[in-house]
């Protein structure tokens, strides 16, 4: 028993702990942070849908349009050189025209999921990215990466050619902004990460992400008109923090020193599709705190993905919010696929579990910190997965199918058994200006 000194002592130090967390890499809260901060509160409020479970249906109406008449489910692992195949709703809507260089806004039309409301830049003009440095965090050049995300507004940010980009801080992206990496290979790697905090609207495609290490903090540029003080970043891929309407789609991640995406402290309105995770331990945090009751409006959708060699565990970790995982092929993970705490709704559906030789990491799900007299309640379902080598998925709580999202923020499924053939293009793409992509 805890005595109630101590228990007054826990509670001190959850508290102080809290407070940290919402302040993140934030060295000087100061009143820049605050008003963004309480924008960024209102849109995920906005963003925030009441009845979730509406949204798989459109999805679902989506896939079944793309594989009606098809039984292809095998895995090519070679890579693909014939006919521009677009094998899920998200792929089909922009693939397959030759002419996707002339017409990249396009993309923005083609999210599903609870980002669907996600536009990133389209409504603002291009700027090319024709620089690779990242050598002045407090007075970024014009041409960089760094330069581009700061920029007021919304704006479509894309690559004159091939570039490898260290950054020397994390990058920290401003709202409506598309980062559009077709046509070119991009790198982000052997420096800090992306960090999206306290913003609406932003849309990563086709980067490829690896051996992101943590950032030093000090002195850093966020905005055309601010410097903020920060302290050391953790080193995520990408940290999604207190945002709302956000799509990263065909990055390529891995070898990142904490998280390769981590989304905390109220984010919302997700999209995570058609994207390619190797070597890690922990893939994706959605919920940093079992403290932090504000992640209840959580709502992530994690599409057509695969979770591929040299992976460990959290894919995703989810505490608190909606978690719809759908359509994506767990070919690898040494402990677990998809764990969580603070009984968060997690929607397993259609997805291919193939589990490790290990007779001791045969379960695809975890619960933590709650014993199952606590767990049996949470709503964990399973439906259409297919699960081989002695795969299974304990599920837990309400079984029944209720549908109170959208069409739009529910992607429906299909069976497991055609996963293979919707995430095979999953990845950064190799796209050339004049052919599909």
């Amino acid at each position: 028993m805890v005595a109630p000194t101590s228990r007054a002592m826990l509670g001190v130090l959850l508290t102080l702990s809290l407070v940290a967390t919402a302040y993140a890499d934030i060295g000087n809260f100061d009143d820049y942070w605050k008003s963004r901060a309480a924008k960024a509160e209102k849109a995920a409020a906005k963003a925030f849908d009441p009845n979730p479970e509406n949204v798989t249906d459109i999805l679902n109406a989506e896939v079944e349009q793309e594989l009606s008449g098809s039984n292809d489910t095998r895995r090519n692992l070679k890579r693909y050189k014939g006919p521009c195949l677009a094998t899920n709703p998200i792929d089909r809507c922009w693939r397959c025209d030759p002419n996707w260089a002339k017409n990249r806004k396009k993309l923005a039309d083609c999210v599903l999921g609870f980002g669907w409301k996600t536009i990133g830049g389209k409504l603002g003009p291009f700027y090319v990215v024709n620089d690779s440095s990242d050598s002045d965090i407090m007075e970024p050049k014009p041409g960089t990466l760094r330069h581009a995300v700061i920029q007021k507004g919304p704006l479509w940010i894309t690559f004159s050619t091939n570039m490898a980009i260290r950054l020397t801080q994390e990058l920290i992206v401003s709202s409506d902004k598309t980062i559009d990496a077709r046509g070119a290979n991009v790198q982000i790697a052997y420096g800090a990460g992306i960090t999206l905090q306290y913003v609406q609207n932003v849309i990563i495609h086709g980067l490829r992400i690896h051996h992101i290490v943590m950032g030093s903090g000090g002195m850093i540029r966020d905005a055309v008109d601010h410097v903020g003080l920060r302290t050391m970043s953790d080193g995520d891929g990408i940290s999604i923090f207190g945002s709302s309407n956000i799509w990263i789609d065909h990055v390529s991640m891995s070898n990142c020193q904490d998280g390769l995406i981590d989304a905390i402290m109220g984010s919302t309105a997700i999209t995570i599709s058609n994207s390619h995770f190797t070597h890690h331990n922990d893939v994706m945090l959605f919920g940093a705190s079992d403290g932090y009751s504000n992640d209840q409006i959580m709502q992530v959708t994690v599409a057509f993905n695969h979770f591929g060699q040299g992976l460990v565990q959290r894919m995703p970790r989810c505490r608190w919010g909606f978690f719809h995982v759908v359509n994506n092929d767990y070919t690898h993970w040494l402990m677990y696929a998809i764990g969580g705490s603070q009984h968060p709704i997690i929607i397993s559906q259609g997805n291919r579990f193939i589990a490790p030789p290990n007779v001791n990491a045969k379960e695809v799900t975890k619960r933590e910190y709650s014993p199952e007299s606590v767990w049996k309640t949470w709503t964990w379902r399973s439906e259409g997965d297919l699960m081989m080598n002695g795969a299974f998925f304990v599920t837990s709580g309400d079984q029944r199918k209720k549908r109170p999202f959208s069409k739009m923020d529910m992607i429906s499924y299909r069976e497991g058994t055609y996963v293979t053939r919707m995430t095979r293009m999953s990845g950064a793409l190799a796209c050339f200006i004049g052919r599909p992509c």
